[in-house]
């Protein structure tokens, strides 16, 4: 069995106004993860986002490169202990 986990992830660079919350969820949903994804006033991305380790490692593959609009300048990654927070992925406001 896959071992359950949770990310919280912060992507910068040109991330705002490309598309960039869509194509997290896209993925999101796409690899059967839960969370949220949402702009920062500080031009960042943020993503929180629980399931299977290894889908959210996927995930944050495909947030290194971004969609192709975006400029992904850096991408911090913190792993946390799942909590079962969430129903579905979703973009938040």
């Amino acid at each position: 069995m896959s071992k359950l986990s949770r990310a919280t992830i912060i992507v910068d660079g040109v991330v705002q106004g490309v598309g960039f919350r869509y194509f997290v969820l896209r993925n999101a949903n796409a690899l059967g993860l839960k969370g949220y994804t949402k702009n920062l006033f500080t031009g960042e991305v943020l993503t929180e986002v629980e399931g299977e380790e290894g889908m959210i490692q996927e995930l944050i593959k495909k947030l290194k490169v971004g969609p192709s609009h975006a400029y992904v300048k850096n991408c911090k990654v913190e792993w946390k202990e799942f909590q079962n927070e969430f129903k579905d992925f979703e973009v938040r406001y």
